[in-house]
C-alpha cells in the first residue's frame, strides 16, 4: 500500500544527540513534524513507514553513512528531497552527494538563516515537481485525445513511446544543468576554484549533450539523411579514429585501427557513417569508463574489411563490460540507454536509421563482462 506524501514532515538523521535536539526544536518551530534517526538503518525504516517529503542526514555516521542513506532513500523514492548536514573539511563528500541528486548540502554548525534557504529550496523543488507533473498527465491526456482523433492506435503507440523517450532525455539534461549550476554557486560563494571548474565542466557537458541531441533529433525526423557520394569506404573510419584518438588516450584506452587496402569505392553517405561509427566509438568508450582500470588493456578497435556479397563491413569492437541478452535485444528501441543519466539512447536509434537507408545492416555481439563487437555491413548499390 502506498503511504501518501506528507510535505510537512521531515526525517532528520544524526548519531550526535545533541544536535538532533536542537535541530528538532529548530525545525518544529518552523512548523514541520520532525521524525528522528540515530544511524541509517533506523532511518529506513521511518522512511518506509513515514514517508516524508524532505530527509536530513548527517554525511558522515558509523555504519551506513549518509551517501549510502542518500542512494537508499533515491532508489525507495527518487523524488525524496534530501539536504546532507556536513562538517568542516567534508566539502569533497559533500559536492559528491549531489551526484547522487542530494538537493542541497549545509554545513555545521547550522546557522538558522542557511537551514531555513536550503528547506525553502527543498520546498520549491517539491512545487515544481508536482506542478510538472500535473501539467505532464494533463498534456498526456490532450495529446492522447487529439492523437486519438488523427491517428491509427498503433500511430498513437509509437508516438507516445517516442514522447515518454525524449522527455525522459530533456529531463535527466536539465537535472545535470541543474547540478552544474549549483556547484558553480556554491564555488563563488565559497570563492572556491575548484568547485568553479566542477561545476563548469558540468553546465558544459549537459550543453555539448543538448547540442548533439538537437542534431541527431533533427537528423532522425529527415525523410532521408543520406546523400550518396562515390568515395573511399576507410575514409569515415580514418577520420573517427583521428577524431577519437585524443580521448581515448586520455582516458588510457587502445583505440587501434585495421584499415582494409583493398575495398574499392562505391557510393555511399560518408557523413552519415562516419556519424555512425563516432556513435559506436563514444559508446565504447563509455563503456571503458564504466569498466575502470580494472581491464588491462582496455582496448577498442575500428576495422574495415570485405565482406562476401556486401561492399564493405565496419568492425567496432571493445573489451570492456559488455552486456546481457536483455540489454541487447532492447539496444536499438527507441529512447533506449544503459548510460541512466548519461545518455539518451537516440544515438543507436539515428545509426540504424542511416545503415537502413544504406539498405545495409547492423549486428552486435555481445558477453557480459568481455566486451561488444558492433557490425555494419553496406551494399555495393543502394537500390
Amino acid at each position: 500500500m502506498n503511504i501518501p506524501v506528507d510535505n510537512h514532515t521531515i526525517l532528520l538523521v544524526d548519531d550526535e544527540p545533541g544536535i538532533c535536539k536542537v535541530l528538532c526544536i529548530s525545525l518544529t518551530d518552523m512548523g514541520y513534524t520532525v521524525h528522528t534517526a540515530n544511524d541509517g538503518d533506523e532511518a529506513l525504516r521511518i522512511f518506509s513507514k513515514q514517508n516524508p517529503a524532505i530527509v536530513m542526514t548527517d554525511i558522515k555516521m558509523p555504519g551506513m553513512d549518509g551517501i549510502d542513506l542518500l542512494k537508499k532513500i533515491k532508489e525507495k523514492r527518487p523524488e525524496t528531497e534530501v539536504i546532507m548536514i556536513t562538517g568542516h573539511g567534508e566539502m569533497d563528500l559533500a559536492i559528491m552527494s549531489l551526484k547522487y541528486e542530494a538537493t542541497d548540502f549545509i554545513t555545521k554548525p547550522i546557522h538558522p538563516d542557511t537551514l531555513e534557504i536550503a528547506l525553502k529550496r527543498a520546498e520549491e523543488r517539491i512545487s515544481l515537481k508536482r506542478q510538472l507533473r500535473e501539467y505532464t498527465e494533463n498534456l498526456e491526456g490532450l495529446v492522447e485525445e487529439k492523437t486519438r482523433e488523427l491517428i491509427a492506435a498503433e500511430r498513437l503507440a509509437a508516438v507516445g513511446q517516442t514522447v515518454a523517450g525524449l522527455s525522459h532525455a530533456i529531463k535527466n539534461i536539465a537535472s545535470g544543468l541543474g547540478c552544474g549550476a549549483f556547484v558553480l554557486e556554491k564555488g563563488i560563494e565559497l570563492d572556491e576554484k575548484k568547485y568553479l571548474d566542477q561545476g563548469w565542466q558540468m553546465v558544459k557537458n549537459n550543453v555539448d549533450k543538448i547540442k548533439h541531441l538537437s542534431l541527431d533529433l533533427l537528423n532522425y525526423a529527415k525523410p532521408s539523411a543520406i546523400e550518396l557520394k562515390t568515395c573511399d569506404p576507410n575514409l569515415p573510419a580514418r577520420e573517427v579514429a583521428d577524431l577519437m584518438s585524443a580521448k581515448a588516450n586520455e582516458m588510457g584506452v587502445l583505440l587501434e585501427t585495421q584499415i582494409c587496402s583493398d575495398l574499392k569505392s562505391f557510393a555511399f553517405d560518408p557523413d552519415g557513417i562516419h556519424r555512425c561509427l563516432l556513435n559506436l566509438v563514444s559508446n565504447a568508450l563509455d563503456a571503458c569508463a564504466e569498466c575502470g582500470a580494472s581491464r588491462h588493456p582496455r582496448k577498442i578497435v575500428i576495422k574495415t574489411q570485405k565482406s562476401k556479397g556486401w561492399a564493405v563491413e565496419y568492425r567496432v569492437e571493445d573489451n570492456c563490460g559488455g552486456m546481457d541478452e536483455t540489454v541487447k535485444d532492447s539496444l536499438f528501441q527507441s529512447f533506449f540507454s544503459t548510460k541512466g543519466k548519461m545518455g539518451t539512447g537516440i544515438g543507436l536509434m539515428l545509426t540504424k536509421k542511416i545503415v537502413g537507408e544504406h539498405n545495409g545492416v547492423i549486428d552486435v555481439e555481445t558477453r557480459e563482462n568481455e566486451g561488444s563487437l558492433f557490425i555494419i555491413r553496406l551494399p555495393l548499390n543502394k537500390s
